[in-house]
């Protein structure tokens, strides 16, 4: 099915009517000033409002006789010169169009972005003709979506559409949004998954499938168990569950680097992802029906994974990415990790658990350290953490938006910055907070036992800067605070914190933040 994305689901159409289609899907702000090439459209349109007043405020089945589709839906965008209009407003609009598509069993759509006439002028966070098709072109892919349960399970289900044509866009841009489109499609598959359809095992077997074996050229592959030796903080919250074979934690690693890769000039990317593939609380219990959709903890790990299979398919030039995957399960049992326990991290810094439902931090700091250690060899590394990883960052930002902070280098590059401009470009908006010394302060050891404390025993919803700290924890458990601007090697590191963004239990995962890395590290390069 990711294959099918590419390979027959997603093609450039120059024809506005073809036979085949079954609905031609407009995605504008306005029926009128269509132009000379979609005049067609607009008389259905117009003729059909007579009687359909809400006609531009409403998704819309209107009569097309004059096209070979003889459906038009019409998904209007809404007013885009607003204060707080973005780029949403047109993924949205196609995402909606092609779920109405699927509601009446309409299976070729062609998919025409009007004119769009209110974007204003200076564009602002719209941006590019193609940051605005490819944001119409992936949220039409959003709603073609199956997760890969119906795809198994119910195989009479598991094409939404035969075809998306999209009219007059470069094929080169098409081809850029289907290769996205595969590795967002890798990412839900994992991260949407129940827990023993993807529990760690399984994973490592889908990634071998999707990556390893169609991308041996291109992607490195290594797929082991959790060595505690190696990263003795995971091995704690996959102690619980390593007693049991089909839930025993994998870590991942990926790597791509093309041919032209300058070690001494061009960006290399390390990508640390938590992958909790169901996340129990530990000893320290999810209690009172708050356990249910834990199951979406591994939404950093599996962005990371499906990440790779877009580089697979775009191969950018001048670019190093390495994936780190910690995929493990944060079982209960008598073999449990437990509050109070001091363990030594893979930077040798005495850690004190405070809680065990902090597991995600646990899971990636080891793995943080190996990446700081692998990046202290380059010349231009950027360390990222990607996590489905505090409830405080949904109280603070609430849903759809990610958290991006960065240590005092990655501030200075500007690394946010950049990240909430190409997220706004893309339909994937990121809000910025820092990574303060009151952090550190939270996380310092409170006794001589311990060099540093994990987590206090309260939710980080009721903790205060809870979705902050845990960057500090992860920072200095890895003993990457000892690479900051003061030291003969600083190393950029920002942690990017998904738990609001990457949706909930009740909806398709959005794969964030995959499309805001794809546009700051890899567009430029394949444009």
């Amino acid at each position: 099915f990711a294959n099918y994305c590419m390979m027959a689901f997603l093609k450039a159409s120059t024809a506005l009517s073809e036979k085949g289609n079954d609905a031609v899907l407009l995605v504008n702000d306005s029926i009128s000033g269509l132009g000379t090439n979609l005049r067609s459209l607009e008389e259905a349109l117009h003729a059909f409002k007579e009687v359909n007043p809400k006609l531009e405020s409403e998704i819309s089945l209107v009569p097309f006789a004059q096209n070979e589709a003889k459906r038009l839906i019409f998904a209007p965008t809404g007013k885009l010169n607003t204060d707080f209009a973005d780029n949403r407003n047109i993924a949205d609009a196609a995402c909606d169009g092609v779920k109405r598509a699927h509601t009446l069993g309409l299976k070729n759509v062609l998919l025409v972005l009007g004119p769009l006439s209110s974007l204003p002028k200076d564009r602002g966070s719209f941006a590019s003709d193609e940051n605005i098709q490819l944001a119409a072109i992936l949220g039409a892919c959003y709603g073609a979506y199956t997760p890969i349960e119906v795809r198994e399970q119910v195989p009479s289900r598991a094409i939404k559409l035969d075809s998306l044509k999209v009219f007059n866009v470069d094929d080169k841009l098409v081809k850029i949004a289907s290769a996205v489109e595969q590795g967002r499609i890798i990412t839900r598959d994992i991260h949407g998954s129940d827990p023993e359809r993807m529990a760690a095992p399984r994973i490592a077997q889908y990634v071998e499938e999707q990556l390893a074996q169609p991308h041996t050229d291109v992607i490195k592959v290594q797929i082991d168990p959790v060595d505690d030796k190696k990263h003795p903080l995971m091995a704690a919250v996959d102690r619980a569950a390593s007693v049991i074979e089909r839930h025993r934690g994998r870590v991942v690693r990926l790597s791509y680097q093309s041919a032209d890769f300058d070690a001494d000039k061009d960006e290399s990317l390390y990508l640390v992802g938590k992958g909790i593939t169901y996340d129990t609380g530990g000893a320290d219990v999810k209690a009172g029906g708050v356990m249910a959709g834990m199951h979406r903890d591994k939404g950093g790990a599996a962005a990371t994974t499906g990440f790779f299979k877009m580089l697979a398919l775009l191969k950018p030039s001048h670019l190093k990415v390495v994936g780190l995957c910690a995929y493990v399960r944060n079982s209960i049992g008598e073999n449990s990790y437990v509050a109070d326990e001091i363990i030594i991290s893979r930077a040798g810094k005495r850690v004190r658990v405070g809680n065990t439902d902090a597991e995600g931090r646990m899971a990636m700091t080891d793995l943080l350290c190996e990446a700081k250690e692998q990046a202290l060899k380059e010349k231009n590394p950027r360390l990222f953490t990607l996590a489905t990883l505090t409830g405080h960052v949904i109280r603070a930002y609430g849903f759809n938006y990610t958290a991006a902070m960065s240590n005092g280098l990655g501030r200075k590059l500007e690394i946010p910055q950049h990240l909430q401009e190409v997220g706004d470009n893309l339909a994937e908006p990121i809000e910025i907070s820092t990574i303060r010394k009151e952090d550190v302060e939270f996380h310092s050891g409170k006794t001589e036992y311990e060099d540093i404390l994990q987590c206090n025993d309260l939710p980080s919803s009721g903790t205060p800067r809870g979705h902050q700290s845990p960057a500090a924890f992860m920072m200095m458990a890895s003993g990457l605070t000892e690479y900051g601007l003061d030291s003969k090697h600083p190393l950029a590191y920002t942690h990017l914190d998904i738990a609001g963004s990457s949706g909930i239990k009740n909806i398709i995962p959005h794969a964030t933040p995959f499309l805001a890395l794809f546009g700051k590290y890899v567009l430029p390069k394949v444009l």
